[in-house]
């Protein structure tokens, strides 16, 4: 009896032993799992749709929806970590910031008109009248020493009178003179050889087309009475003709003489031709505050004609090195303009930059990045809602606007932002969250 009880009384104190070592270990290994799971804690949830209703543990939104878990994570408190499959569903694309030329293309319109150093005013030197007149219309097609028409004038043929009796007399001194009296009334070297041989004067004397081209004035019909300040007829070449565009004041430093230009017209849109800047006018018009410019096509094939519209690209530019980026990723402010940077894969930083000249598709850098850099070209407002630019500048210009938890933040394994990020921006990680597919069409992003 009395060793039953021995035996009974080791078995409870053996049971003893175990249960407070069980618990020992039990409360050890607990106490690990916890310091795990507490390196781990969430700083709290938060609404998917509404980043300022918050809660310190799980529960549901005033949506009906998970509250999204916030866990803190050491990282540069400025960038935002976005995983690859999110890099993808956004399709982020890159572009890279390089020196090179940046070519100006001006894009203006202009007007053709006639070469007017090629056209020929017709005008005779001494009154009379018009006889044999040749060209009846405006248009009408002429070509190098064509008769124009003929002029009857009662001076003329004194003057040829004169010739001939200095002629006859063999003194040279009054031959000359009186030659030099036919030249300056406008009679050819042909006609007055002509005069020499007959020793007859003409009543009637011709007047020739210097060049081709077209009757672009008519100004006189036959038997008219003209005088020396009469404008008989005006004769233009088509072979090349002037386009005159307008520019704005604001482009006009970039112009310079001899820079290619494009040219395309509404009646044969399918051509282009090229041509060179001939002349940049000096004067401003006060009206539009634009700047003419004097661009000479060639027009063998009579295609263009005066007073035509016309579509032109001047090729202008200064043609130095440039710092420049994609145009589209810059990301417009009232303040500033700041581009998306990729630090690293998967890591991004909003950068403040300035910028100068703007052409075509690209910008010009003057401030904040370097050659080599990569900046995000799509998706940058939906990273750059993220990164809370509008905290970041407080920082830079030493204000202090919201009071920062420390570091970045990642939610749920995905994307990470910051306890203030936007609130749209916080509805776009619960999407990611859950693996559904964003639909940019039915859901806009918050900029604020």
């Amino acid at each position: 009896m009395k060793s039953l009880f021995i035996y009974s009384a080791f078995a409870i104190v053996g049971m003893l032993v175990g249960i407070t070592l069980q618990n020992r270990w039990t409360i050890i290994g607990d106490a690990g799992q916890l310091a795990k799971e507490d390196k781990a804690k969430p700083l709290y949830w938060v609404a998917p749709m509404d980043a300022n209703y918050r809660r310190d543990r799980p529960g549901k939104s005033p949506m009906g929806m998970d509250l999204v878990p916030v866990y803190e994570q050491v990282s540069d408190p400025q960038t935002v970590l976005i995983s690859a499959a999110v890099e993808q569903n956004l399709a982020v694309r890159l572009g890279v910031v390089e020196r090179r030329i940046l070519p100006i293309p001006i894009q203006t319109v202009g007007i053709v008109q006639l070469d007017e150093d090629k056209i020929y005013h017709a005008h005779v030197r001494a009154e009379g009248w018009i006889q044999q007149l040749k060209a009846t219309a405006v248009g009408d097609r002429v070509k190098a020493g064509e008769l124009l028409f003929k002029l009857y004038s009662p001076t003329l043929v004194a003057a040829q009178e004169e010739y001939l009796v200095a002629l006859n007399s063999g003194n040279h001194k009054l031959l000359s003179a009186s030659k030099e009296r036919l030249l300056a009334l406008g009679i050819s070297e042909q006609d007055i050889t002509s005069l020499r041989l007959q020793r007859k004067a003409q009543q009637q004397i011709s007047f020739y087309a210097h060049h081709d081209g077209f009757i672009t004035k008519l100004a006189v019909r036959e038997g008219m009475y003209v005088k020396p300040d009469s404008e008989i007829m005006a004769i233009g070449d088509l072979a090349s003709v002037w386009v005159i565009a307008e520019v704005f004041e604001r482009q006009a430093a970039w112009l310079k003489a001899g820079q290619a230009v494009e040219m395309t017209t509404i009646s044969d849109n399918g051509r282009r031709w090229i041509g060179a800047v001939e002349t940049i006018y000096p004067v401003l018009k006060k009206k539009t505050r634009t700047v003419q410019v004097r661009i000479r096509f060639d027009n063998s094939d009579f295609a263009l004609k005066p007073n035509m519209f016309a579509d032109l690209i001047i090729k202008a530019g200064d043609h130095q090195q440039r710092l420049l980026l994609p145009r589209e990723a810059v990301i417009r402010g009232a303040q500033f303009n700041r581009v998306v940077k990729q630090v690293k894969a998967g890591e991004y930083r909003s950068e403040i930059v300035s910028t100068g000249i703007e052409a075509g598709a690209y910008v010009e850098i003057l401030t904040g990045l370097d050659v080599g850099d990569k900046v995000v070209t799509s998706a940058q407002f939906l990273i750059d809602s993220e990164s809370n630019i509008d905290a970041e500048i407080a920082r830079i210009n030493g204000a202090e606007q919201h009071e920062m938890t420390g570091g970045a933040m990642k939610v749920d394994g995905s994307p990470q932002m910051k306890p203030d990020a936007s609130k749209r921006a916080a509805g776009k990680q619960s999407e990611m969250r859950c693996g559904g597919d964003m639909d940019m069409s039915r859901e806009g992003v918050n900029h604020d």
